[in-house]
């Protein structure tokens, strides 16, 4: 015989809660999963050019959210069977990882909302310089050249733009006239790179910054009942 009246509810409540957090950790393992082999960002982030490598701090933060899926999913499990248990052991271990990933979750994104735009305007950049390259009519080195092109067409074909846009209207203009860098069926003056990019990666963040605000949420709930129960436990005339 274990805990009796409100501790045996919320005993419950905790259980279906550590449930919905190992379903949430499994969410966030597969669309880690999803953002790493997304056709649209992993082409784009695994090109190099004349050595230098795409940036790599969205693949960054997309491993540390598997490790998180990860750990959240162990946890979960934990808690689950500490509160089936009514183990005050495993319940305050528990309640010790949820802090610990509760931190880790403000500071990341503490972190992630001040440098929300970083990852854009590096990729960003890395296109500038390769576009340049591409039209640079005095590149006596044919083979970098080349590369450069080739580098240019994948970020053409695979968000379906061309140019940077209204910040040189003309360069684009010509760069979608004589050259066959541009895809013929995209108008360089309405859809440049510049914006493409960003609204790739925005639309990744704001999709990792709403599931990071849930499982919060969960985990709040998660350590109120876990510290209730296990009050509970301690107090119960059986123990």
């Amino acid at each position: 015989m274990g805990v009796e009246g409100c501790t045996k509810c919320i005993k419950y409540m905790l259980f279906f809660l550590n449930f919905i957090f190992w379903l949430a950790g499994g969410v966030v393992l597969g669309v880690a999963l999803w953002l790493q082999h997304d056709g649209h960002t992993s082409s784009l982030l695994e090109l190099k050019f004349d050595g230098q490598q795409a940036p790599t701090t969205f693949l960054n933060s997309v491993h540390i959210l598997i490790a998180v899926g990860a750990v959240m999913m162990v946890v979960g499990f934990l808690g689950c069977y500490g509160a089936i248990q009514e183990s005050q052991c495993l319940l305050g271990t528990f309640f010790a990882c949820l802090v610990i990933l509760f931190a880790c979750e403000v500071a990341a994104g503490i972190f992630g909302f001040m440098h929300k735009d970083s990852i854009s305007k590096e990729l960003i950049t890395f296109y500038d310089n390769v576009y340049e390259n591409s039209l640079a009519t005095t590149l006596t080195d044919q083979e970098k050249k080349q590369a450069a092109t080739a580098v240019l067409k994948v970020f053409h074909e695979t968000l379906e733009c061309c140019g940077k846009g209204f910040s040189n209207p003309l360069t684009t203009l010509i760069t979608q006239g004589f050259t066959d860098l541009c895809p013929k069926s995209i108008s360089a003056s309405t859809t440049d790179c510049h914006g493409k990019i960003r609204a790739l990666f925005n639309e990744k963040v704001y999709l990792i910054g709403i599931s990071a605000l849930i499982v919060a949420i969960i985990m709040i709930f998660e350590m109120t009942f876990s510290m209730v129960l296990c009050c509970g436990i301690r107090n119960s005339p059986v123990y």
